[in-house]
Parts: structure tokens; C-alpha cells; sequence
């Protein structure tokens, strides 16, 4: 159990997103804002999370992991009134960390410097934005301390263009103060609300001292309050993704046009060309080439295989040198070996194929078990859904499976069996023999094709 209280404030209706839903549930990097301001509190290992809600809260609710502890703010009174709907549920003794649940890139580091910078005493994390439009602003004193903090609604024009640091809305407040500071707010400023930021002047008046903690980088405190600046936010956070990447010897074909929606660990030379998501946990193994346009999702691509442009992978396993697509889809419960060829328009669900099989064109098998060397043809697939239940093919090693034929599960065609082109195969083909259906070819003599009647006069 920690020694800090956390609140998170997560109850604002957030207007300017023009949306039905809350704020803090729109996404960045696939996941809803207020998830990963939660996840940052909690490497922290606080004794105590409360997550404040208000506008849409049982969608908010909902949203996070079962046995978040949450407070209600039924009226949007400003920020210290939500952080006064926490206390109950808060350990006075301890000191208390204030969290925005709209500041989706908040760093683990900048707030581990903030909780030592403060001690027993109160500490702001601050920044210097290009444009300060719209924070409240510190004003500091001679020895480096927060004497207040000014509201951009209640600056001077003065103020606004002397004072650039701003207050990021992350705070600590000491033990045994929160109840009494908040108790004290008064709503005297242009919006009418008890801001939480009067707690600045009330810890100088009672002697505790106010300290300031630049952030590292500033656009890991900013905000968001419309579609444009999440927008933003995700293309920051996806560049300092993938620079890490690049770090590690990943070869990105363009560092602006990734997009990492999980968790995407890759070896060195690894290969990823434009406009690829990953999402889930993705791993690639030394070697590996991506393509244009796949899609990645809780997957894992051994050592030098191929995955071409536009293939779709899920809950899925590729194993060494295969080479997978184009425009291929491998679904839950796939697993090949190595040296496995999956080409344009195939589709596995539920497949698991040994070494140097072949799947080469506009195929469909499901629920299937292939041997090694196995050959399936262009517009073979397996009928593996009666309309009620899942059945299971076997092909057996060096089978060859010729084109447009349907596997009629469950069926087992043998080692080194040949299944003809055309054929329905609904009993176990035995190993190797050519097992065949077809009606019988004829030729209708004198047979005319039809012609097109013309069209009556107007």
C-alpha cells in the first residue's frame, strides 16, 4: 500500500468535443483518455484512487476496471468542488495528488518528481507552452515559489503576456489539508467556481510552501478539450513512440505514419512500412518486414518473416520466413510454423499449419489442422459450420488439395493424398490416392445461346 491519495478529475461534459460521449472516454492510442491517466496513477502504488465523475458517469463508470473507487460531482462546480466530493473516500493522513482525466500523456517520471519536490509541503507541476491561451498562470516569487495562481479569465492583459508558466491542473496537496483548504474556496471569479488553484494562495497564508515542477516536455500536460487537440496529442504521442522504436533499430518507412494502439515490441531490424496499426500486444521478432497498411493485433511475428501490404492479423501466430499476403486475413486461434505461405484473399481462423505449407490464393479454411507441405489451391475452402456446431478438417502431411474444392467437416484427407480439382469432399480421402467428384462432363449439341430481344418502338 502506498502513501499517497489520488484524485482524478473526469466529471466535465468537455462541450467543444461536439459529442454524445464524455470526454475522457474518446481515445488516444486506442485507449479511452481517463484509462490512461488511471494507469499513471496507479505505477505510482497509491494507497487510494478516486476517480471523480459527473457528466455521463455511469458511461465513465463503466469504462474503468472493476473496483475503481469513484465520487459523484452532480453540479460542475469548479475543480476544488470535485476534488471535495473525493475526501470521503480519502486518507486525511496522507497527502493527495490531483490528476485531470482529459491529460491523457501525463508522465510517470514528471510525477514522481512532483511527490518528492513536495515532501509535507504543497507543489504545482508546471510548463512553458509555446501558447499559454486559456491556463491559469503562475505568479512566482523571489525565492522560486508559487505565490498564486491567476485564472486566464481573470488575468490582466498584462498578465497574460508577462506571466508564461502555467499550472497544468497536477497538484499535491499535503496531508491533513485538503479538507480544510477546500472547506474555505469561495466562489469570487469570472466562471463562479471553487477552483481548486485558490489552494496556492490559502497553503501561502497558512506557511506551508508552494513549490513548482517544470514538466519535461509540456505537451505531455496538455489538455483536451476538442477533436482538433486530440488529434494533436495522438500524432505526439505516436512520434514519441516511434522514436523509440527507431532507437531499438526498427526501420520506419515514414516516423509520422504509425500508429500504436497497445503495446508493439520489436526486435532489431525490424522493418514497418507506412500507415500500419497495431493494437493489443504485438510482438516481432528480429528480421521481420511489415508492409504497407497491415493491421496488428495481439499477434506475434517471428524472425524474418513477410507480412505484404494491407493483410489483417489477430490473436494470431506467424511463424519464422513465412510469408504472408497481400490483402490476407489470419483470425483468432491461427498458428503457423515456419515457413508457411498465406497469399491475396486467404483466410485461416482457428488453423494451425506446420512448416512449409501453402495457402496461395482466394482460399477460406477453418477450424483445421494441416500437416507439413501441404498444398491447398485457389477457391478451396472448409465447410466448418453445420448452422449450429464447428467441426474440424485434418490434411494430413504432403496432401495436395487442388482448386475449388469444399471440405465438408469433419473430414481427414490422408498423407500425401491428391484431392482433384472441383471436388466436394464429405468422407476422409485416404492417403496416397486422388480422390475425385464431378458430375459428368457433357456437350449439348445444337444448343443456341440467348439473344437479346430488342427494345419496342415509343
Amino acid at each position: 500500500m502506498g502513501n499517497i491519495n489520488i484524485v482524478i478529475l473526469a466529471a466535465g461534459q468537455g462541450k467543444r468535443m461536439m459529442s454524445s460521449i464524455p470526454k475522457v472516454l474518446h481515445p488516444l492510442a486506442g485507449v479511452p483518455m481517463v484509462r490512461r491517466v488511471l494507469s499513471a496513477a496507479q505505477g505510482l502504488n497509491p494507497a487510494a484512487v478516486v476517480v471523480v465523475i459527473g457528466h455521463g458517469g455511469e458511461s465513465v463508470k463503466a469504462a474503468l476496471p472493476a473496483g475503481t473507487l469513484t465520487a459523484v460531482q452532480f453540479e460542475q462546480k469548479g475543480t476544488g468542488h470535485a476534488v471535495a466530493q473525493a475526501l470521503p473516500l480519502l486518507d486525511a493522513s496522507l497527502p493527495t495528488l490531483v490528476l485531470c482525466g482529459d491529460v491523457p500523456c501525463i508522465n510517470g517520471a514528471d510525477l514522481q518528481a512532483l511527490l518528492a519536490k513536495a515532501g509535507s509541503d504543497m507543489a504545482v507541476l508546471t510548463a512553458t507552452p509555446a501558447d499559454a491561451t486559456g491556463y491559469g498562470r503562475m505568479v512566482i516569487n523571489a525565492a522560486g515559489l508559487i505565490e498564486r495562481i491567476v485564472e486566464h479569465k481573470d488575468c490582466t492583459p498584462a498578465q497574460r503576456v508577462v506571466l508564461t508558466e502555467i499550472n497544468t491542473g497536477v497538484m499535491v496537496l499535503p496531508a491533513g489539508k485538503a479538507a480544510t483548504w477546500l472547506a474555505a474556496l469561495q466562489p469570487n471569479n469570472a466562471q463562479g467556481e471553487y477552483y481548486l488553484t485558490d489552494c496556492v494562495a490559502l497553503s501561502n497564508a497558512d506557511g506551508v510552501p508552494v513549490h513548482r515542477v517544470p514538466a519535461a516536455k509540456a505537451w505531455q500536460t496538455e489538455g483536451v478539450n476538442s477533436r482538433a487537440q486530440l488529434a494533436m496529442l495522438e500524432r505526439l504521442h505516436q512520434r514519441e513512440l516511434a522514436d523509440a522504436l527507431m532507437a531499438k533499430g526498427v526501420a520506419l518507412a515514414d516516423p509520422a505514419r504509425i500508429d500504436v494502439r497497445g503495446e508493439l515490441h520489436c526486435e532489431q531490424d525490424v522493418s514497418i512500412d507506412v500507415n500500419c496499426v497495431f493494437e493489443g500486444r504485438v510482438h516481432i521478432a528480429t528480421g521481420a518486414v511489415i508492409g504497407a497498411n497491415c493491421i496488428l493485433k495481439d499477434c506475434t511475428i517471428a524472425a524474418g518473416a513477410q507480412i505484404l501490404p494491407f493483410t489483417h492479423i489477430d490473436h494470431a501466430t506467424v511463424g519464422a520466413g513465412s510469408r504472408i499476403g497481400p490483402y490476407a486475413r489470419l483470425r483468432p486461434g491461427t498458428l503457423l510454423a515456419n515457413d508457411c505461405h498465406v497469399g491475396n484473399f486467404v483466410e485461416l481462423k482457428n488453423t494451425q499449419m506446420a512448416a512449409h505449407s501453402k495457402a496461395n490464393h482466394l482460399a477460406y479454411v477453418g477450424d483445421a489442422t494441416i500437416g507439413s507441405q501441404v498444398n491447398i489451391g485457389a477457391g478451396v475452402i472448409t465447410c466448418n459450420y453445420d448452422g449450429a456446431n464447428k467441426h474440424r478438417t485434418v490434411i494430413e502431411d504432403r496432401a495436395f488439395v487442388g482448386s475449388d474444392v469444399q471440405l465438408i467437416a469433419p473430414v481427414t484427407v490422408g498423407a500425401g493424398a491428391t484431392i482433384g480439382a472441383g471436388t466436394t469432399l464429405s468422407k476422409d480421402a485416404p492417403p496416397e490416392q486422388l480422390t475425385v467428384s464431378r458430375a459428368k462432363q457433357i456437350t449439348v449439341e445444337g444448343w443456341k445461346r440467348p439473344v437479346k430481344l430488342p427494345k419496342p418502338a415509343n
